[in-house]
């Protein structure tokens, strides 16, 4: 108490700073320098920020709410499209494991970053437009729609 009063201060906080490391994919690719070319597909495309992980198994409940698949990892969605077919259902870990071995060979050929890769693929390979079936007194005709940024990716990832 006599300190105090002398004008020393004693109990002064002392400010930690504690650096975050750089979250990778993989422990090898930044997540940070991915860019998403097309500005439709910036919110539905979530490889950066928040959802930048070191693996691609969150366990997250993405499908209570519409919509909130949007913020899955993009490389987590990757993963559970490659669960299908009956006999790979379930095999999350599995296909984790494709999906590393898959970047690796990408890195290896390319020399970019895999996540950039796929970013770009799923960009130029989701449909802009489509059409639907309009019937009218027993005649069915096609009409041109546009296609929702959503819907965008889910196909790029699922075809």
């Amino acid at each position: 108490w006599g300190a105090d009063v002398a004008g020393d201060v004693v109990g002064e906080p002392v400010a930690n700073v504690v650096e975050v490391p750089e979250v990778k994919l993989f422990g090898k690719w930044a997540t940070d320098d991915v860019q998403v070319g097309d500005i439709s597909l910036q919110d539905y495309i979530a490889c950066r920020g928040k959802s930048s992980k070191y693996l691609p198994h969150t366990a997250g409940r993405y499908s209570v709410k519409r919509f909130r698949k949007a913020q899955c990892p993009i490389v987590e969605r990757l993963a559970c499209t490659l669960m299908m077919h009956g006999r790979n259902s379930g095999k999350k870990l599995m296909t984790v494991r494709i999906v590393r071995h898959c970047f690796e060979i990408i890195h290896l050929l390319t020399g970019e970053n895999p996540l950039q890769v796929l970013v770009n693929a799923i960009i130029n390979s989701g449909p802009r437009e489509d059409s639907t079936r309009i019937g009218r007194q027993g005649t069915v005709r096609r009409q041109a729609v546009d296609v929702s940024p959503m819907r965008r990716v889910n196909q790029a990832i699922w075809l």
